[in-house]
């Protein structure tokens, strides 16, 4: 079950933050304007930074902010959107770089804008002003289970703490707070994913528009229409080379043999593409254009 956390805000412009567990929060609010929400790094104000400001200009207007920087990257009318009487419930989302923010009960959001530049989301904040306090009540995630807990189904494994999980997703579904490994050659994200082969868990990548994760096994790249994606944070990549494995990587897969299995990734025409680290091979294996591509370079994900 969700946790709600009941807050109250000012008539100031002071956030107020919460750390997140994954791609979204939704939360009711009863103000008369300006119930402002920003989605950040770490728990203050500082860029990079996305704010929501909805039922500004006197509960007119709703528009989207980057980095506290006019001109608003999105602005529409939405008259009486909010109410000093009366709570009314919302949403917010962010996942590959798409921000959003929508009515309760409806899907569809009513203010969206992708960033061109995204960056990954830890902390949520709330504040009020321009004449009007809140009281807000956001429904709060579960908290996460330690990182790479394991779901029914696969293999043990190490955890190194913080929030990474494994979410069960099928044909090129993105779970929201997915954790973006790096990009194809077209510039689509690519996300760490992991799947099973021939009695092994091997990581790979997720391309969503293919409807399928890739991974490397036995010279050759496998689509894989159900698989599991990484979703929190950190995002540390630390460079390595051969069976080097850095301190804070921790086993997200195992191959058919029992061997721990790492997430690696590397730069390859154009691509930086993840994959699996086999520290007995002294290699970092990503699938690629239909092969299993092995590079003694390459960078490791860390806690």
């Amino acid at each position: 079950m969700a946790n709600i956390l009941d807050v109250s805000t000012e008539d100031n412009l002071q956030y107020q933050f919460f750390p997140l567990s994954n791609g979204s929060v939704t939360f009711q609010v009863k103000a008369a304007n300006d119930a402002h929400i920003a989605l950040t790094q770490g728990p203050q104000e500082s860029d990079p930074m996305y704010e929501i400001f909805i039922g500004g200009w006197s509960n007119a207007k709703s528009v989207i902010r980057k980095n506290r920087t006019k001109p608003d990257v999105v602005e529409i009318e939405t008259p009486g959107i909010l109410s000093g009487s009366e709570f009314r419930g919302f949403w917010v989302r962010w996942d590959s770089g798409i921000i959003s923010a929508g009515r309760e009960g409806e899907a569809i959001p009513f203010i969206s804008w992708t960033d061109p530049e995204p960056f990954p989301v830890a902390f949520v904040g709330v504040c009020t002003g321009w004449g009007a306090t809140g009281t807000w009540k956001i429904e709060a995630a579960p908290s996460a289970p330690v990182a790479y807990a394991t779901p029914a189904g696969y293999p043990g494994a190490a955890s190194a703490g913080g929030a990474l999980v494994w979410a069960d997703a099928a044909g090129g579904q993105v779970p929201p707070g997915a954790v973006v490994g790096g990009q194809d050659c077209s510039g689509e994200p690519l996300y760490v994913a992991r799947a099973p082969h021939e009695g092994a868990i091997i990581p790979g990548k997720l391309v969503g528009s293919h409807g399928c994760a890739y991974i490397p096994w036995g010279g050759a790249e496998h689509g894989k229409s159900e698989y599991q994606v990484l979703v929190g944070g950190p995002n540390n990549w630390v460079p390595t080379s051969g069976s080097s494995i850095p301190p804070g990587a921790f086993p997200a897969g195992e191959s058919e043999d029992g061997e721990p299995l790492f997430i690696g990734r590397v730069s390859h025409e154009g691509s930086m593409t993840t994959g699996k680290v086999q520290q007995s091979h002294g290699v970092c294996y990503i699938s690629f254009a239909g092969q299993e591509l092995g590079f003694p370079e390459y960078e490791v994900l860390t806690a």
